[in-house]
């Protein structure tokens, strides 16, 4: 079983920017493939970033690969997201997601790949 605690979230201007942070707890090491998703009001759940392996291999959202990074803390089991340059579309719940890695890189971003979520954390924009 795995448990994740989402932080980091809050309201920020415009163009500023924020990090997130995911606690996790359980059966997580280096194979889980750890995710960060987000879910603005009325709109699906969306893949932003993903990352897996002793040797961290990302993937990103195309859309968001230039103004978000994430990261892992193998030692502590903290998975980061750093979103920069913050826009109004940004505002969303941020959700951390724990599951099976896929060779095919899409695939890291979808909520089908994850079985474990965190309760998210709000973003808001403005």
């Amino acid at each position: 079983h795995v448990q994740l605690v989402e932080s980091g979230g809050g309201s920020v201007q415009a163009g500023g920017s924020l990090r997130l942070s995911c606690a996790a707890s359980g059966n997580v090491n280096s194979d889980v493939l750890m995710g960060w998703f987000r879910q603005a009001p009325g709109k699906e759940r969306e893949g932003v970033a993903a990352i897996h392996g002793s040797e961290d291999s990302v993937y990103y959202s195309p859309s968001l690969r230039n103004r978000v990074t994430i990261s892992r803390d193998h030692a502590k089991n903290v998975v980061y997201l750093q979103i920069n340059a913050l826009e109004l579309e940004d505002t969303a719940t941020y959700y951390c997601a724990a599951g099976t890695w896929s060779r095919w890189w899409r695939e890291n971003l979808r909520t089908e790949r994850y079985n474990y979520w965190g309760q998210g954390t709000q973003v808001t924009v403005s």
